[in-house]
């Protein structure tokens, strides 16, 4: 599996091959240094474990700072760390990955965190219709009976009440790579991702899908 750290840039709209308009986001996608290779026999599983970006050194600890110059990177430690699951490539500790490792025409899977919304109601975390405005209504916005008094006389676990909304990971599947940028390690996904604009991404290679056919 290919996957590389990327960070959210925010949206726009491209013209495709065909003079359609097609809505895009566009990430950084690394570069990525390989900070430690893992394998089957030492860590019971293979994979990598990428850094990108970049913290000040004053802000990182001296454990950080020294696995930063072992894999060569002299100057400020990366600021953030993801492992990608059995690579596809052999890779050794200090390689440097960077958005061509992606075509045009393939499918990624993108994670990342979604926006925080704070303590919401039922009518804006589930879509709830509300009471009603007229007629004897005497609530507008709860969620109304949530339970019996008799049997089961509990609430119901996993119950849709007011909580708080957003700040969750999330996974977008099967998201079409349109155009990638290699001197500026730009890549462009047709359609949304997580989080808000700066927010850190996982992008990998597509599990249900591996390239347009048309």
């Amino acid at each position: 599996m290919k996957g590389i750290i990327a960070k959210k840039l925010g949206m726009t709209q491209v013209y495709d091959e065909n003079g359609a308009l097609v809505p895009v986001t566009v990430l950084q996608a690394g570069p990525c240094t390989v900070m430690e290779v893992k394998t089957k026999e030492k860590n019971g599983y293979s994979a990598v474990q990428l850094g990108f970006g970049e913290r000040k050194a004053k802000n990182a600890g001296k454990a950080m700072i020294g696995r930063a110059k072992k894999v060569g990177i002299e100057g400020n430690p990366p600021s953030s760390f993801n492992e990608i699951r059995d690579p596809d490539t052999e890779l050794k500790a200090g390689d440097v990955i960077k958005a061509d490792i992606f075509a045009v025409k393939e499918y990624v899977d993108v994670n990342g965190v979604v926006k925080g919304k704070g303590f919401q109601g039922v009518v804006r975390r589930f879509n709830f219709a509300g009471g009603r405005a007229s007629h004897g209504g005497g609530w507008d916005r709860r969620p109304g009976s949530i339970g019996q008094k008799e049997k089961p006389a509990n609430v119901i676990k996993g119950k849709k009440m007011p909580g708080h909304m957003g700040n969750v990971p999330r996974t977008i599947q099967n998201l079409l790579v349109v155009k990638v940028s290699v001197e500026e390690n730009l890549l462009f996904l047709k359609g949304a991702v997580p989080g808000p604009t700066g927010g850190i991404l996982t992008v990998r290679s597509a599990i249900k899908k591996s390239i347009k056919t048309k």
